[in-house]
């Protein structure tokens, strides 16, 4: 019998989610009855708020069951563009709006709709683990740029002009970021954005983690800064993190027209709909406003309480070196004083500790760890000690 033909170069080519992987692994631990401290979580450890299932579950009652617009629902859609506009000044129609299952897709549809095979996108590193596989499977080419402490993990303009060639097609900025925390100030997108526009690049702007804000930062909103920019800004965010969504998967891009149009045609093409009575639940978040801002800011207290106990905790072990993140819910800290490669380092601190961590390398960054500090108090400080026990014998 003749063996199959092989997979798709596509197939072959795609790499697994790592975050993933160890999530998985630290579940399956956990499982077994081990005694795991997992910070491998990219997600909140808190449960949607009640509001915004009880409108999920009316509009399921009531028989929201059947396809929707491919774009979105119309009433969520004019949320949306209400959103933009009283936050942050942004004046989008509703066309421009396009709700996808997930921001993961968003990012992808926004690449697919502005790249060809052969183009270049820059991507600075540390980055989402998910950017560069969108863009090999859109055809096109990843291109890295290395931030790393010495800068907080933010792209300066000159990085970028020297990344750039004739190929460059599109830039990606996540702030706040995951994997670092690190979030830029207008003034620094600024003066990076000029450097895209002198290139006529599009921006993809991943703002994900938009509301997840601490020490009195502020959010910015790329497209607001002049018509120019907006022409050229796929700005993508969604539900999951800031109202603990992450399984409702519901993301938004606001885009220039054409890009909206195309974005919607290959959603048209590859998903259709989020699922329709899911979008009244985060039609929900957006207009019982009061009820939202309640739950948000519980969430917010818990995790800049935990930011605070692991940034101290880590400095205070012998050989890590943290900064303090003003956005999500991670932490970044440099591991590279022990002379292990993070990949083993974090197999060994699991094996050993039962401490699950995702390796910096999985991001573009060797050396350094990625610690969600999405889980419980009791979980951190056992964890904390447990990785300075670790370290502690690493030195020996």
């Amino acid at each position: 019998m003749s063996t199959p033909p092989p997979l798709s170069i596509w197939a072959r080519n795609i790499s697994p989610s790592p975050t993933l992987a160890v999530d998985a692994k630290a579940k399956a631990l956990q499982a077994a009855g081990e005694d795991v401290c997992s910070f491998a979580a990219g997600e909140p450890d808190f449960d949607t708020p009640e509001h915004i299932k009880e409108a999920c579950i009316v509009a399921l009652k009531a028989g929201k069951t059947k396809y929707a617009p491919t774009p979105g629902i119309e009433p969520l859609r004019q949320a949306i563009v209400e959103r933009y506009a009283a936050e942050y000044g942004l004046k989008a129609a509703v066309g421009q709006v396009v709700v996808s299952p997930g921001g993961k897709f968003n990012c992808y549809l926004g690449i697919l709709a502005t790249c060809s095979p052969g183009d270049e996108v820059i991507i600075p590193a540390p980055y989402w683990v998910s950017y560069p596989e969108m863009v090999k499977l859109a055809g096109a080419t990843p291109k890295f740029v290395l931030c790393d402490d010495r800068t907080g993990f933010k792209l300066t303009p000159a990085q970028l002009e020297a990344a750039i060639t004739p190929k460059t097609r599109l830039l990606v900025i996540n702030s706040p970021s995951n994997p670092t925390g690190a979030v830029y100030t207008r003034a620094e997108l600024e003066a990076i954005v000029a450097v895209a526009l002198k290139h006529n690049l599009y921006i993809l702007s991943d703002e994900m983690y938009e509301h997840l804000i601490y020490d009195g930062a502020k959010p910015t909103c790329i497209a607001t800064f002049s018509p120019e920019v907006e022409a050229r800004t796929i700005t993508v965010a969604g539900f999951s993190k800031t109202y603990a969504m992450t399984g409702w998967r519901i993301g938004t891009t606001v885009a220039p027209l054409p890009i909206a149009k195309a974005i919607a045609e290959l959603q048209s093409q590859m998903s259709s709909n989020v699922t329709t009575f899911a979008q009244y639940g985060a039609l929900a978040a957006l207009k019982e406003k009061e009820k939202t801002r309640a739950a948000l800011a519980t969430m917010l207290t818990a995790f800049d309480r935990r930011r605070k106990i692991l940034h101290a905790g880590l400095n205070n072990i012998p050989g890590v070196n943290c900064l303090l993140a003003q956005g999500a819910f991670y932490l970044f800290p440099n591991v590279s004083s022990f002379g292990l490669k993070d990949m083993e380092f974090c197999n060994r601190l699991l094996e050993t500790e039962k401490v699950a961590a995702v390796p910096g390398s999985a991001f573009g960054a060797e050396g350094y760890l990625r610690l969600s500090y999405a889980t419980s108090d009791a979980i951190i400080a056992k964890g904390l000690e447990r990785l300075g026990r670790f370290c502690a014998n690493l030195k020996r």
